[in-house]
């Protein structure tokens, strides 16, 4: 059988890819056409995404994947979660998107919930409370008086925004706009009444579309400047642009009662369902509703991940700006003393510090613990606490959900990182399957190619997903060492 190609870009905090998938009808194969750096950019007090230098690169992997592959069936675009630009009259991009880590939002929070109540926004979205989020965001901008919402005609997601570059159609995708914490996902539309309440214009909100919608074809304007062979009659089709939406949609689940860890910079915890769970349990948890494929929702909780080693890392580099590799890191880890200090990844503490190692140092001094005795104990300190923070949560979750879940799947990079598997297997008592690494990218294909009539369902997507991609099963040990340290991390968050 003749393959089809399908090309995913998948943009993280870090880093985006373009990734090729060939399927001949029962594997699906990748192809990585090209791979570049996403660097914010700080401009005095605020930080910013360059979105013009994503597009650019977007348009680097588009003529890279047709000259390395061939014709492209479609493309589809997923991106992290909660950043926004907003476009003129004239569809004009209206400034530089802020990044999410900007400190605009700092007390937002507290001043919507002043406003409108805790209560009334999460029934209204059923959306985890982070300052990150877009509520925070606009508020912020309403609070300031920026012209900018005044002015703006469209709203979009970062991925929506590559989308309409793309194809010329503006929509916000759903999986996406549910991060927003703007979104009612009970009433299908905006949370208008929500946002009027907190001051925040609604008049250039976009119209929300499932993952799968075709958007139409590339547009003739960019083939032509591309002029790249393989792109003529490229269709372009909205995956679940959230990434984690894509990854969920990648996970090669084999039995019903699952929970997945999308492991990266954020490590998000959770299950799928066929409703939202906005329930004042889920409230007091402080979980989380996104879409999901087929008109499902993501029932999770977003964990600070392995931003910490992340910022550790940076603040270690040489002189020169050279990065220690992370398998330097973890190998360092994996000789350290066991289940020493341990600490809250979700910590505010942890958000945005100058010096992640220092902070670290001050939260175990905090809470009466002897601080990490060099990188190696300060890694392995990080990755049993995120393990043991992993319990936590999914004790929460089983809850919420109402039964016990039989197995863990961990898809993402941090499906590499055997110490932090095995860690994750051991504190929660569950045995984890670790892959595909790709699970974002094959996810995002996946949906295309649904959309485009190769795949008839999800299972049928994994099932090729278990047919083309090796997974790595870890099974728990040492259950009561695990319950003691447990037992020491609960008695730290309740210090903190």
């Amino acid at each position: 059988m003749t393959s089809r190609s399908f090309l995913a870009f998948d943009i993280g905090a870090e880093s985006g890819r373009a990734i090729v998938g060939a399927f001949d009808g029962e594997r699906l194969r990748l192809t990585e056409a090209h791979r570049f750096p996403n660097r914010p950019v700080r401009v005095s007090a605020h930080l910013y995404w360059n979105a013009l230098a994503l597009w650019d690169e977007v348009q680097t992997g588009l003529r890279k994947a047709a000259a390395q592959c061939g014709p492209l069936d479609s493309v589809g675009v997923d991106t992290w979660g909660v950043d926004f630009a907003l476009l003129d009259a004239h569809d004009e991009l209206i400034g530089n998107p802020r990044h999410y880590r900007d400190a605009r939002t700092d007390g937002m929070v507290e001043e919507a919930c002043a406003r409108v109540g805790r209560r009334r926004i999460f029934e209204s979205t059923g959306i985890q409370f982070m300052q990150i989020n877009t509520l925070y965001q606009l508020l912020a901008m309403a609070r300031a008086g920026a012209p900018a919402l005044e002015f703006a005609r469209t709203f979009l997601m970062m991925p929506d925004l590559l989308h309409f570059w793309l194809s010329g159609h503006k929509a916000c995708e759903f999986s996406n706009a549910t991060t927003t914490q703007c979104y009612d996902p009970r009433a299908g539309d905006w949370a208008r009444d929500l946002l009027a309440d907190l001051g925040i214009p609604t008049h250039f909100l976009s119209p929300v579309i499932q993952p799968g919608t075709e958007l139409g074809s590339l547009s003739p304007l960019l083939v032509r400047a591309l002029d790249a062979d393989g792109l003529q009659g490229t269709r372009v089709v909205a995956p679940a642009t959230h990434d984690t939406g894509s990854a969920v949609a990648g996970v090669p689940a084999s039995v019903e009662r699952y929970a997945y860890i999308s492991s990266g910079t954020w490590s998000l915890l959770g299950a799928v369902a066929r409703q939202p769970m906005i329930t004042p349990q889920a409230l007091e948890f402080n979980f989380t509703n996104e879409g999901g494929v087929g008109g499902t929702f993501r029932v999770l909780k977003n964990i600070m991940g392995m931003w910490l080693v992340q910022e550790c890392r940076r603040k270690w580099a040489s002189p020169a700006g050279d990065l220690i590799p992370y398998g330097e890191l973890f190998a360092m880890a994996e000789q350290a003393p066991a289940l020493g200090s341990l600490v809250d990844p979700d910590d505010a503490t942890f958000l945005h510090p100058d010096d992640m190692p220092a902070a670290i140092a001050e939260y175990c001094r905090r809470t009466g613990q002897p601080v990490p005795d060099g990188r190696g104990a300060m890694v392995r300190c990080i990755l049993e606490s995120l393990a043991l923070k992993y319990r936590y949560t999914l004790n929460q979750l089983q809850t919420l959900l109402g039964y016990s879940v039989e197995v863990i799947h961990v898809v993402g990079g941090g499906a590499q990182n055997a110490l932090l598997c095995q860690f994750t297997a051991d504190a929660c008592g569950v045995p984890v399957v670790a892959g595909p690494v790709e699970a974002t990218a094959i996810g995002n294909l996946l949906v295309q190619m649904a959309a485009l009539g190769e795949l008839a369902s999800m299972e049928d997507a994994r099932q090729v997903i278990r047919r083309s991609f090796p997974l790595v099963t870890y099974l728990p040990r040492e259950a009561a060492r695990w319950d003691d340290a447990y037992a020491r991390f609960e008695a730290v968050l309740r210090r903190t």
